[in-house]
């Protein structure tokens, strides 16, 4: 256990509820469980700026400084777009926005497990997801020990290697288990080489090979690009950012404008379209 300090932008359950992960819970009133790869981490804030962590010092700061994306200042960046509002007629929705959705991060996730989520996510609403994503996990992940609890893992590769197509078509995911299972075919046979796109310096290139995988479109290889390979240029485009481009800003492609972070904006403007309103209503 250890306590740490986080003096940026950083809001648990935003976090857990921003639709670009699926495996974070709320395990008990504000407490907050993330897992990465073999790793698991709970976290709760007991004071402005400090969090108790259930891991020790070493691993906060070799694992999940760089999940949160914790090297980068994203108040700074809320600003910029706040600036960048002023004067134009979508001026109001963007300001409602950044403050409502501040303390999101984009989080530097797994990119096996985040291609195979996005894929998943197709046609389904987040709590649909996350349950196929926790099915997959029970059914061929391995288990991970904690100091309170058993968890398991997302597969690796070799491990839902193991699922037949029969298999996964039992794990509630429809047409989707074909994509599943040709992305894994395409991943074994290194037609897509996942780690060898971390060096990948064009985007387009990035997505084109996410591309070559049945299923995957525009916007499951944004969502990649982006919460994978923390490509903040990229912006997915979902029913929601759609509705915001139609509605709130008259038609105008204000990401495109905004190119460097505009990946970090979308997550913003994201979490507000589909969560901001009901609070307003209520």
């Amino acid at each position: 256990m250890a306590t740490v300090a986080i003096e940026d932008d950083f809001d648990l359950k935003k976090i857990a509820d921003s639709g670009q992960c699926f495996r974070p819970k709320e395990i008990e009133p504000g407490v907050f469980r993330f897992i990465t790869l073999n790793n698991v981490v709970d976290i709760k804030k007991v004071e402005e700026g400090y969090y108790d962590v259930s891991c020790g010092v070493g691993e906060w700061e070799s694992i999940w400084i760089n999940y949160f994306d914790l090297r980068e200042k994203y108040a700074p960046v809320r600003e910029e777009f706040a600036n960048f509002a002023v004067g134009k007629p979508y001026e109001e929705f963007l300001t409602n926005a950044l403050e409502f959705s501040r303390g999101i991060r984009i989080l530097r996730q797994d990119p096996f497990e985040t291609l195979i989520s996005f894929i998943i996510s197709q046609r389904k609403n987040i709590p649909a997801i996350r349950s196929a994503v926790e099915q997959i996990c029970e059914k061929f992940g391995k288990a991970i020990h904690t100091h309170n609890e058993e968890v398991k893992a997302f597969p690796k590769v070799d491990e839902l290697s193991e699922a037949s197509a029969y298999d996964l078509s039992k794990m509630s995911l429809g047409y989707r288990s074909a994509y599943v299972w040709d992305a894994l075919t395409k991943i074994r046979n290194m037609d897509v080489s996942l780690e060898d796109l971390y060096n990948e310096e064009d985007n387009e290139t990035l997505l084109e090979t996410l591309k070559k995988i049945n299923g995957v479109g525009d916007k499951v290889s944004a969502c990649v690009a982006l919460y994978a390979y923390h490509r903040l240029d990229c912006v997915p485009v979902d029913v929601w950012i759609m509705r915001a481009i139609l509605e709130d800003f008259a038609g105008e492609n204000v990401f495109a404008a905004l190119k460097e972070n505009a990946g970090l904006l979308q997550q913003y403007v994201f979490y507000y379209k589909r969560n901001g309103r009901k609070v307003q209503t209520v």
